[in-house]
């Protein structure tokens, strides 16, 4: 049996990223974390991903009309932030 191998928080958005933008998805996401969070993908934390996912709605919905991609998409990125962001994100929603 082979053993399961640690793969970075960065790594996990990127696989994530992957499904919706491809090939791109690694550098769409290093961009998104200098450009915007000033990070290396390297110091991605988990107290980043909500900004960092705030970032990615933006951008990705300049890039599509379709509300629901953008909607699934940034859901399965908010769950590597774990059960904290989902009660965070509820309460900027009320």
């Amino acid at each position: 049996m082979a053993a399961k191998r640690d793969t970075s928080l960065y790594d996990q958005v990127v696989r994530i990223t992957h499904v919706y933008l491809g090939p791109a998805a690694d550098r769409f996401i290093a961009r998104q974390l200098e450009n915007h969070l000033h990070k290396a993908p390297e110091d991605l934390s988990r107290a980043d991903l909500l900004s960092l996912i705030d970032w990615i709605r933006v951008v990705v919905s300049l890039m599509t009309e379709n509300g629901e991609i953008v909607e699934e998409y940034t859901g399965e990125l908010q769950k590597l932030a774990g059960p904290a962001a989902k009660r965070s994100r509820k309460k900027e929603d009320t």
